[in-house]
């Protein structure tokens, strides 16, 4: 039974999206997907291309996250129906429609979030047109602020919960007009009933889906600063809203922030092109790491702790997978090759299970992250 759980999780797939976090790093695994005709890095230049010429109507999109409102106008249907005419006459070359974005947004509170996909090939300008975030341990959230009220979502779309907030528009007391509302990415840890903020897609009635990531950033922290108990429990405020910070990607501050102390126990890294728009969906310009990857993946010397540090899993995968080759590479030489030493992340998933409490990840599950 044992010999087949680690069959299957070498190659069993949670997720079809390309390089999705759900399953184990390409890079340092034993499959290759076979869905991956683009590189990464191909992907992110034609991306970062078509949202400079496409816009979505996010005023109204927000509008409709805001108050639930999901009656499309018989003029959109029909564009709609256009759009999906004109995609079918398309040459349906692959490589083309694996970097099309989508056209239609999202309808209701499903698939709403930005989900990051495995860095593996590194951008040659990470250190100039890149910021990273440190991500706690927890669960993804769409959090809608609105009509005097806050509503948690999964990434599956499902409210798990309602509660009034000191975020614009999230309370009866700050929502009087009722055109205040608040649309934030973030990542819920219920230990410290805590939302960490990740990113804003609306603030105060004000969409920023088309702003580039390092506006986006700073808008959320300045805003944040305005509203005062956001980061205290209190009756208004029952869960805590603070916002994470983002760090240049050069080596000396990686090195820096994975050598510090956090108040919450760490996941992973989310990569951010400086660039990039909020886009719902899986993209190339969000990438995700653990921590521990940076050295392999990154190719930079980081500092020895508890981050940086190789959990007992990987050790044991690398094991299992060495004993494997060893045998083989008898015929062909010494089995010495650089991967299998001390550093190949078979099976790794986003936020691991522990082996004590070992079970799959959910589609509502940890930052990853969903990345």
């Amino acid at each position: 039974m044992e010999e087949l759980s680690r069959a299957l999780a070498c190659n069993f797939a949670v997720s079809q999206d390309l390089n999705s976090p759900a399953a184990p790093h390409p890079r340092l695994a034993q499959y290759k997907s076979k869905y991956s005709s683009l590189e990464q890095g191909e992907r992110r230049r034609r991306l970062l291309e078509l949202q400079r010429t496409k816009r979505l109507d996010y005023i109204n999109h927000a509008r409709r996250l805001a108050e639930d409102d999901w009656k499309y106008t018989e003029e959109e249907e029909k564009e709609e129906e256009e759009e999906v005419g004109e995609k079918a006459d398309a040459d349906g070359n692959q490589e083309d429609m694996e970097v099309e974005m989508v056209k239609k947004l999202p309808r209701q509170y499903a698939n709403q979030l930005m989900l990051s996909e495995w860095l593996i090939d590194v951008p040659p300008d990470l250190d100039q047109e890149w910021l990273f975030v440190v991500c706690p341990t927890g669960k993804r959230a769409l959090v809608v602020a609105s009509k005097g009220t806050t509503a948690a979502y999964t990434k599956s779309g499902y409210c798990v919960n309602r509660f009034p907030s000191l975020l614009p528009g999230g309370n009866r007391h700050n929502s009087a007009t009722g055109k205040e509302y608040t649309i934030l990415d973030c990542i819920y840890n219920e230990i410290q009933q805590t939302y960490y903020i990740l990113d804003v897609m609306c603030w105060r009635g004000h969409p920023v889906y088309d702003c580039q990531t390092d506006f986006r950033f700073y808008w959320l922290h300045s805003k944040m600063q305005e509203e005062s108990g956001l980061a205290e429990k209190s009756r208004l405020n029952p869960f805590r809203f603070v916002g994470l910070k983002s760090y240049s990607c050069n080596p000396a501050s990686l090195c820096e922030v994975l050598a510090m102390t956090f108040s919450f126990e760490v996941d992973g890294l989310l990569f951010y092109h400086k660039e990039a728009h909020y886009n719902p969906g899986s993209t190339p310009l969000v990438g995700w790491l653990r921590p521990y990857m940076v050295s392999d993946i990154l190719g930079i010397v980081v500092p020895a702790c508890p981050l940086t540090s190789k959990p007992g899993y990987a050790g044991e995968q690398l094991q299992q997978r060495s004993g494997n080759k060893r045998s083989k590479s008898k015929q062909e030489g010494p089995a010495d090759d650089p991967a299998l030493q001390d550093g190949c992340y078979e099976l790794e998933h986003l936020s691991t299970p522990r082996a004590e409490a070992s079970r799959p990840v959910l589609e509502d599950g940890t930052c990853q992250m969903d990345n």
